[in-house]
């Protein structure tokens, strides 16, 4: 068995078990994500496959990303899902889902057949909604149902887009699933219908973005942050949004192939510039700690968007190491946050305060995870925004009145948001106790890898980062 088949049956078959032995589920679950590095490592170092998983320079590195994420978010989930006091049906429902989810991500990140990376996010879409809903209270439950409602609306005009760019590519293609095979499709799309590929991308564009949280359809993440389990809100930012992005790629791989149609890049700054300029402005308003975070992903998402919209080797790398960098430092701000709101027993920013004094090893974690988010270096976010305005620069300079605005409100909302949850007065903890090591050992390895991937990126690293920007227009 090849290894992506290897990882994904692995969280296949841990979901199957989780969902019938909730008995030590949360370190059953632990292990399953540490097993899955391997597979993952293995794809990193020797990408390739056949069939419907393949793993190449643009999808391997986000796999292991997905691994590693998956890994620290289920050592978080140790403590934090011991504090929510679920009874043994919720403690199936969320491991096992957590492990579906999982699944579903790796397949999505994998798949050359758009069809089965279509059933993949949905699957991965609802057993999100899952984990969301948890709770059980009205606020989880309307979340859930707006991430269901909302999401299901785009899928469904994403897969109209699958099926227009199938009925394109039909003329030129063999049946079966050639006429799904993403790299099939981009060989023949200089032959295709430039009307039904422009067509077909303003479908995929609006049903995965909605994936991915670009504006407009936009509204379910933040709810779906603040009021699911901290753990969903770190994979879901880590990773359900990077698979949809990877997702909009692909199409925008095969569109651009045709020098007939119309350039997807544009559409891609649209909604990108929106994003980030709406995020920045109500990134300011915010009182929920999880909800802010779910409003810097919207922002993060739009700044990929604008750099894969730019284009060319340099805006390619700028968004690839940009969803790096994010999926890291985001996933580690949650951890830091949701281990804050347990022992404060709320997500508030009220009630989260001087954390850098009540508990250093966490409050200092959290101050460099969010000024890493605004942008400042040493991190990978500074490098990949530093690469973007430098693309934006050479090829589209008009961008950068809206490009450089946005990183400056957005930057300073974080800030200005960090300095009131870290850096003020302490506030009372309503369960003292340490910071515990189950939320500080995921935090502070996420931090050194986005600090490590910014100051010395591994050569191997740099060379699939180039080679997977050379894959994309």
């Amino acid at each position: 068995m090849s290894p992506a088949g290897a990882l994904v049956l692995l969280h296949l078959l841990g979901a199957g078990l989780l969902a019938a032995w909730p008995a030590r589920a949360a370190l059953l679950n632990l292990l399953l994500c540490g097993a899955a590095l391997v597979p993952a490592a293995l794809l990193l170092s020797a990408p390739g496959g056949e069939g419907w998983l393949r793993a190449d320079a643009l999808n391997a590195p986000f796999v292991m990303l997905s691994a590693i994420v998956g890994f620290g978010t289920a050592l978080f989930s140790l403590e934090d899902v011991r504090g929510e006091g679920f009874d043994g049906r919720r403690l199936r429902s969320y491991h096992a889902a957590f492990q579906g989810f999982l699944a579903a991500n790796h397949v999505a990140l994998l798949s050359d057949n758009l069809g089965i990376l279509w059933v993949a996010i949905e699957a991965g879409t609802l057993a999100s909604v899952v984990m969301v809903g948890v709770h059980r209270t009205p606020a989880a439950i309307e979340a859930a149902w707006k991430f269901f409602v909302l999401c299901g609306f785009g899928i469904a005009l994403a897969l109209f887009g699958i099926i227009v760019l199938a009925l394109a590519g039909a003329p030129h293609l063999p049946g079966g699933e050639a006429r799904l095979s993403a790299a099939a499709l981009r060989e023949v799309a200089a032959r295709m219908d430039p009307a039904l590929l422009n067509l077909a991308f303003v479908f995929l564009l609006v049903g995965f973005g909605t994936k991915a949280g670009l504006v407009p359809l936009h509204s379910w993440l933040p709810d779906a942050h603040a009021e699911g389990p901290t753990p969903i809100a770190a994979v879901l930012s880590g990773l359900l949004l990077n698979a949809a992005m990877l997702a909009i790629l692909r199409g925008q791989g095969i569109v651009a192939a045709n020098g007939e149609a119309l350039s997807p890049g544009g559409f891609l700054l649209a909604m990108g510039l929106a994003s980030l300029l709406l995020a920045g402005v109500t990134l300011w308003r915010r009182r929920d700690a999880k909800r802010l975070l779910g409003w810097s992903s919207i922002e993060h998402m739009g700044l990929a968007a604008i750099a894969f919209g730019l284009g060319g080797p340099a805006g390619n790398a700028a968004g690839l190491l940009h969803l790096w960098g994010h999926a890291l430092l985001k996933s580690a701000a949650f951890f830091a946050i949701g281990r804050a709101a347990r022992l404060k027993g709320d997500q508030r920013m009220d009630a989260i305060g001087g954390l850098a004094r009540s508990h250093p090893p966490l409050g200092w974690g959290l101050v460099l995870a969010m000024a890493g988010l605004a942008g400042l270096p040493p991190f990978s976010l500074f490098v990949s925004e530093w690469w973007l305005a430098g693309a934006a620069a050479r090829t589209a300079p008009w961008v950068l009145a809206l490009l450089l605005p946005g990183l400056l409100v957005a930057g300073l909302a974080l800030l200005h948001a960090m300095q009131r949850l870290c850096l003020g007065p302490p506030t009372p903890d309503a369960a003292p106790g340490p910071a515990g090591l189950s939320a500080l050992l995921p935090l502070w390895t996420n931090l050194l890898l986005a600090l490590l991937i910014a100051l010395a990126l591994p050569a191997p690293l740099a060379a699939l980062l180039r080679e997977g920007a050379g894959l994309l227009p």
